[in-house]
Parts: C-alpha cells; structure tokens; sequence
C-alpha cells in the first residue's frame, strides 16, 4: 500500500490535494497494511498438518477424543468405577485361572469347605480315589511311617488303613538314578546295569507269571551264568522247594489255587544306589518293600491236588470271597557289574552278593515255595507265630533276624 496520500479530482476534472494531514495519513497506511497481513490464510506447519490428519482419520473411524468436539464424557464423571472396572481387568486372568484349578481340584482351597475329601484319618479322597502320592524314597527313613486310623481293606480299596496307600504303584516306583561312569565302566555301561537290575525286582516281585508260581524268566536272565552255583541253586529251589532252598529267598510268589490278587496294582517303596565297589565293580544296592493285596480263591474251582494251572479259572470266575488281606515283602539286594578283564563274568550281566528278605503276613514254617496270606475268616497256616512283633513298614531299620529265626507278629497289615 502506498504512503503517498492519492490526489483528489476537484468538480473541474482536475485531482485536488486532500486536507488530511501527512502524519495522519501515514499511520493510517501502516495500520491498514498490519491489518491485512495478520489476516491473510497463513501455510499450516508440518506438525499442524500432521494433527489434523490423525483428527480426520479419528472423526472418520467414530473414534473422537473423550472431550474433544463432543464435550467431555461421561465416564469422567465415574473415573472411581471406571478406576475399578480396569483393576479388575487385570485381576480377571489370574482369577479365572484360580477358578478353574479349584473347579478341578478342591482340595486346593484350605479346609476343605466342598467337602471332597473323606475321614481325614484315611487321607483318601471320596470315592475311592488314591491318597496323594509320597514322593520318592531317596534316603533311609528315620523312623515308622505314621499309623493310619483302622480302616478294613475293601475290593475297591484293598489298600485303606495302611500307609501304602500313599505308596507308588508297582514298576513305577523303582527309580532308576542317572548313571555316571564308575572305574572303567562308562556311563552308558553304569545305565544298562542299573537297568538290569532293574529287571531282576520286577521280574522276581513283580510280574503276573511269577506272582502265580511260574518260572521267573526275565528275572534270571540278568544273572551272571559264570557266578558259581548261583543259577544252579535257583534252579534247584524252584525245582524243589524247601527249608535249605526257599524260592522265596529271591522270589515272591502265591499258590493260585489259594489266593488271588485283589486288583491289578502292587504297592512299592524303596530305593536304588550305586557305587564303585572292590577292584572297580560297579556295586548296586536296593530296598524295597512290596504290599501285595489279595483275597481267597474261588472255592468253586478248588479240587484236590489243585495246581498253578487253576489260577486263571479262578481269578476269572468272579465268585469267592471279598475279604482282602495284604502281604508285605521287605527285599534288600547287593548286586555286583564285574569287569570281565579280572574277573570271570559275563558283560552286562549282574553277579548277586547279598540277599536278605523280611515276609510279613504268610504262613509260619511252611516251605512249599509260595507267601500264604492269612485272613481273619480263614484257619491259620502253618505254625501259630513265637517271634517278637515287627511293624513290617518301618524301613528305618535294617532287617533284623532272630537267632532263632522263629516267626514272629506283624503289628499290622
């Protein structure tokens, strides 16, 4: 804008010069121009630019600011359960979790407020189920386990009232530790004899065939046939039980014609070590106690002179007695890994240095080869007991042998 004040055109055509001061006019041509330029459209910034983009897109979408064109909303005027609605947002996963471990296992919740557990004194839940698993046996225990509240055995749990119930069940519960190398033996070579020993309790303790008086086959194919007269001498007990040569002394076993088991489950405790024994042997020892629940024969399939070979027809014929009684086997094993360089002795089999066995519940003085349980409504076997009394579950001892080795009494079953 010019600050020249413009000539006036007078009634003759001709500009006249305006009567407005020359000051006036020029501080009148700078606020005019100032003006102007303040409201002239002005070239948005970037970041500008950027804003209104992401407010376009937001309006687009319905997704507006709270307080933004729409005034503001109105869970500001909760913000408290606004506050608290989000808390428990975060809370809900883990206590969902929660939720779903208590629905699936109640006993979770202290007290037992569903009322899922039976007697305490039984410590097993209703319905049969079995009590909670101890865990692993890894050292000698130092005393008894705990008496449980007299509880009779049953079909469904011929394990109630004794502390096996919270025992492992049968192969399981022979733990193999991990192997390291002994002397020369690798670790490999430590492993297949842990294993093999392994073998030799379940197939001595364990299996159906020898349980019903058959020849233990896997059992004595982990011994060493170059260990003098050890297989010789198992051979001639199973062969011909008797005093001197008592199968039991390695095997337990039952007279099918007799005693049947209750259900398909062995109750184990015990333990398995291992060490470098004398002249770079690998030397393993194992203790274990077996609880074998059974009940009588079907007395319908009895006949005078009776063998094994009626175990099947009276196991399958569901009649019989339902009374359960248990027998509990203690075993304790030295077994030996030779190194054949020095010693006679075939690779990978185990030379057995030590024997010992504890049978609670069976028959005194008899020695036909088989355990025979005793049950309350059924006449004794054998000799009445002269012994003392033993708890055949404390494992805080060793096994202990009168001089005498008379038979004694068990303080229970």
């Amino acid at each position: 804008m010019s600050d020249k004040q413009p000539e006036g055109a007078g009634e003759s055509g001709e500009f006249e010069q305006p009567s407005v001061p020359d000051d006036v006019w020029e501080r009148f041509a700078r606020d005019t121009e100032r003006d102007i330029r303040s409201s002239a459209p002005k070239e948005p910034s970037a970041r500008a630019r950027m804003v209104t983009e992401r407010l376009r897109q937001k309006d687009a979408r319905g997704a507006q600011p709270e307080g933004w064109r729409t005034g503001p909303a109105w869970r500001e005027m909760n913000g408290r359960a606004a506050r608290r609605r989000w808390l428990w947002a975060i809370l809900g996963v883990p206590v969902a979790i929660a939720v779903a471990l208590v629905a699936v296992k109640p006993s979770l919740l202290p007290g037992d407020p569903f009322g899922t557990s039976s007697d305490a004194s039984s410590g097993t839940p209703s319905g049969g189920a079995s009590a909670t698993a101890l865990p692993a046996e890894t050292a000698s225990p130092t005393a008894a386990p705990s008496s449980a509240a007299p509880d009779t055995p049953t079909l469904d749990r011929p394990f109630a009232g004794s502390p096996a119930e919270r025992w492992a069940d049968g192969a399981a519960a022979i733990v193999v530790p991990k192997a390291t190398p002994v002397g020369t033996f690798t670790s490999a070579q430590v492993a297949a004899a842990l294993k093999q020993a392994k073998t030799l309790l379940v197939g001595a303790n364990l299996t159906p065939g020898t349980l019903r008086g058959e020849r233990p086959e896997s059992a004595l194919a982990v011994l060493d046939p170059k260990q003098p007269r050890m297989l010789d001498d198992v051979n001639s007990w199973l062969r011909a039980p008797g005093k001197k040569h008592d199968p039991l002394m390695l095997f337990s076993r039952f007279d099918p014609a007799e005693v049947r088991p209750a259900g398909d489950v062995v109750k184990v405790r015990g333990r398995m070590t291992f060490k470098a024994g004398a002249h770079g042997s690998v030397a393993i020892h194992m203790d274990y106690t077996f609880v074998y629940p059974l009940v009588q024969a079907d007395q319908a399939t009895k006949t005078p002179g009776a063998t094994g070979a009626t175990g099947a027809s009276a196991e399958g014929s569901g009649g019989g007695s339902t009374e359960v009684a248990r027998t509990i086997v203690r075993r304790v094993l030295d077994l030996e890994l030779l190194d054949p360089r020095k010693y006679q002795a075939t690779p990978g089999k185990l030379s057995v240095i030590r024997y010992d066995q504890d049978l609670g519940n069976t028959g005194c003085d008899v020695y036909d080869g088989f355990l025979h349980p005793q049950f309350d409504s059924a006449a004794p076997t054998g000799a009445p007991p002269t012994g003392p009394t033993t708890d055949p579950y404390d494992r805080s001892l060793d096994i202990q042998h009168s001089g005498t080795e008379t038979c004694g009494t068990l303080s229970r079953t």
